[in-house]
């Protein structure tokens, strides 16, 4: 644990002395003793000598492919000599888990630490090191589960997160620049942040215990040694900490962990409606009290919200009793809450108000094999993006499944990667790509949008 600093103010001692039920005289108000009534003052070193052998180091790596429009391109490769294999760059992350399931190895931690690796080193407390297997992510949450097979493990208790108060005491724990062991403490600055920039749904815990690079996919635990959070991100001007980081709830890191364990990815739910802010324009022409709120613009047929009786052109101003401020807190909703959960939404109608209530279904997404386009486009399964997607403006088609052998795969097709275009013409959906791969061109070129932009990929 780092040094305590020079001063230690008097009123935050018998705080932190009374949070670990440890009663002070009157006369130690002016300083710290070094004991009470013959007993050594509180310390968190026998709590984290169950909690810091829970807490692993990953290192993790993942090939990329390096593309060039040069080296791309088949005729330049054929007429210099070069391989037809990918060239590729090997890409390195840190980051740290959270031991949870000590008999079968499950290990909490960020998507951002193991999504997408190709090997992935799990280094427990004392230098024993094991491969680990993915076993899911979820990058809406940025939780990830990986498994390791070793004897011995020590495991951390999960707390009811929703049971946290904005000034309880926590406690970070990391592997923060590869410094292994390192421990942290603080208290919990705020709760339920969200908008902190990103397309993931997000419900954090904001916290001043010092979290920096490496310490993602640590623990926040309380001073019971219980997992309150996943420690995941900062904010910070100058990339070190300055007493702002955000953990995961312990609450919706389980519930993502036992969905990627049971299958292998995070079934989500939706009320199947089509919507934007209201703006004060809008609120004019509806003729508004206010400029809150969201207003139905679609509602999908058979879906929970033409199950309960929703209409375009209503205004959702409630959800489950607490104001809705805008579409990115109604899209957070349905993305955090389960499957089968029942929203109550409130709602003004022609200018009277009503509260309705709908469950969440998952929502239903069209797939088309791509063999069945095109002989060149066997072994891709292509899916129309989700609601969420394309109420951030996506468009586009999904590439769900890529076989490793395939002729897409050889020329840089990926799983997650979006379909936007087919030669010089847009597409929207399944339907335009069916109708212009189906005319089977003699070049099959894909305009793909993936994280590092927007590039070409010729399918021969």
């Amino acid at each position: 644990m780092a040094s305590r600093p020079p001063r230690f103010t008097p009123w935050l001692a018998s705080a932190f002395a009374l949070c670990l039920g440890v009663a002070l005289p009157a006369t130690s108000r002016a300083a710290m003793p070094p004991a009470v009534d013959d007993q050594a003052m509180p310390s968190l070193a026998p709590m984290l000598e169950h909690v810091t052998p829970a807490v692993v180091n990953i290192s993790s790596k993942t090939r990329v492919q390096v593309r060039n429009p040069y080296f791309d391109d088949p005729v330049f490769r054929q007429f210099f000599g070069l391989p037809a294999v990918p060239r590729e760059r090997v890409e390195q992350s840190l980051g740290s888990g959270v031991v949870v399931d000590a008999a079968k190895g499950y290990i909490l931690t960020n998507n951002h630490v193991v999504g997408g690796a190709d090997d992935i080193t799990v280094t427990l407390q004392g230098g024993r090191t094991y491969k680990a297997k993915l076993v899911g992510t979820d990058p809406d949450t940025d939780v990830a589960v990986i498994q390791i097979h070793a004897p011995g493990l020590q495991a951390l208790p999960l707390a009811d997160s929703s049971r946290l108060r904005v000034g309880d005491f926590v406690v970070a724990v990391g592997e923060p620049f590869g410094l292994s062991e390192t421990v942290t403490s603080g208290i919990v600055s705020a709760l339920g942040r969200s908008g902190l920039g990103g397309s993931g749904y997000q419900n954090f815990i904001q916290t001043d215990a010092s979290i920096n690079p490496g310490n993602s996919g640590g623990a926040l635990v309380n001073l019971r040694g219980q997992l309150v959070g996943i420690n995941t991100m900062i904010f910070s001007p100058s990339g070190g900490n300055v007493g702002i980081g955000f953990a995961i709830p312990s609450n919706l890191a389980s519930e993502v962990m036992q969905q990627l364990i049971a299958h292998g990815k995070v079934q989500r739910g939706t009320l199947g409606l089509q919507s934007q802010d209201i703006t004060p324009r809008i609120a004019r022409l509806l003729n508004l009290a206010q400029d809150k709120g969201v207003v139905v613009t679609g509602v999908n047929a058979g879906s929970p919200a033409e199950q309960a009786g929703l209409q375009p052109g209503d205004v959702l101003t409630t959800i489950d009793g607490k104001p809705l401020r805008d579409v990115d807190e109604l899209r957070n909703t349905e993305g955090l809450m389960p499957v089968g959960s029942t929203v109550k939404l409130g709602v003004l109608h022609d200018g009277k108000a009503r509260e309705v209530s709908a469950v969440l279904r998952p929502e239903k997404i069209a797939s088309l094999d791509g063999a069945s386009l095109d002989p060149r486009l066997a072994g891709v399964t292509f899916s129309e993006l989700g609601q969420g997607e394309r109420s951030q403006g996506m468009y586009g088609v999904a590439v769900s499944a890529v076989q490793p052998n395939s002729r897409a795969a050889a020329a840089g097709l990926g799983e997650g990667d979006v379909v936007i275009g087919v030669g010089n013409m847009r597409i929207t959906g399944l339907r335009m790509l069916r109708e212009l791969a189906g005319t089977r061109p003699r070049q099959l070129v894909l305009v793909v949008a993936d994280d590092d932009g927007t590039h070409y990929v010729l399918i021969q």
